[in-house]
């Protein structure tokens, strides 16, 4: 059984193993785990990206957030039950696009230089910074408590 701990545990670290596993675990969920799989990809592949210096580091887990992403916007319209969509943010001059995710205990959004499939983001950006990786966290440990008689 997943809880929150459990994942952020794995969100934190560097196990590669322990990744995995919760990726695959989050893929037995069905769609809604695919979801959680490619949030929780997206995010953990951004904030390394961020700490990289050099070596080409920076510039893969860049590519793997992209990858995350579109594979998350095919996963949100065959789920189709949470709010999402594409965006401009006016304050960027480069990363100028935004995808909304919004997740039932909040708003998950990702910077990129390219807009990806699916809608227009009907709403707003929520204004709280760098909460994203908890809600993701939390998203993923619902999906598990959820599921867990299945």
């Amino acid at each position: 059984m997943r809880d929150l701990a459990n994942i952020l545990a794995i969100y934190e670290g560097s196990n590669g193993d322990a990744t995995i596993a919760l990726y695959n675990d989050l893929r037995e969920l069905g769609v809604a785990g695919v979801v959680g799989l490619e949030l929780f990809r997206a995010q953990k592949a951004s904030a390394r990206a961020k700490v990289y210096r050099g070596g080409g580091f920076r510039g893969r887990a860049y590519d793997k957030k992209q990858w995350a992403m579109d594979n998350l916007c095919r996963a949100l319209a065959e789920v189709g039950s949470l709010r999402w969509g594409w965006k401009i943010d006016p304050a960027q001059e480069f990363h100028r696009w935004v995808l909304y995710v919004d997740l039932p205990n909040g708003q998950v959004s990702f910077h990129t230089s390219s807009r990806g499939e699916g809608p227009d983001y009907p709403g707003d950006w929520d204004g709280a910074r760098n909460i994203s990786p908890q809600r993701i966290c939390r998203y993923c440990a619902d999906l598990f408590q959820q599921n867990k008689g299945d």
